[in-house]
């Protein structure tokens, strides 16, 4: 698969797929004789996770730790699954965080509706 296909289907620019491979959060991909970049399913899997990974606030540090982890083989399964039990809970305590502040904007809100209703009644009397 061509890195504009692959930009396609993962929504993320082809410079940004260049730089994940260039810093190393994703393995570097298989290159044709020509220089072209050909991305495998693996390679768009790997892709997907890093992305997911991203999207859920953890630092490219982490990430590009956990590949380069990753590439060392089986040996490092559990320093790997340390990195993820530790960006687990900081999630969690993110989530947490948001949950708070989401709750604390809805109140808001219904302070703001309730001025509101009450103006309006003031209005018609």
């Amino acid at each position: 698969m061509l890195i504009s296909e692959v930009s396609d289907k993962t929504g993320l620019s082809q410079d940004t797929l260049r730089y994940y491979e260039r810093i190393g959060l994703i393995p570097r991909v298989k290159r044709s004789k020509s220089g072209i970049r050909e991305y495998n399913e693996l390679d768009c899997r790997r892709i997907e996770f890093a992305k997911c990974m991203r999207k859920a606030g953890l630092p490219i540090e982490v990430l590009i730790e956990y590949v380069a982890l990753y590439q060392q083989g089986d040996e490092t399964a559990q320093p790997r699954k340390e990195i993820l039990i530790e960006q687990r809970e900081q999630l969690k305590e993110r989530l947490q965080d948001m949950t708070e502040t989401l709750d604390r904007l809805d109140q808001k809100i219904l302070q703001y509706e309730s001025m509101s209703e009450a103006h309006m009644q003031g209005a018609q009397s």
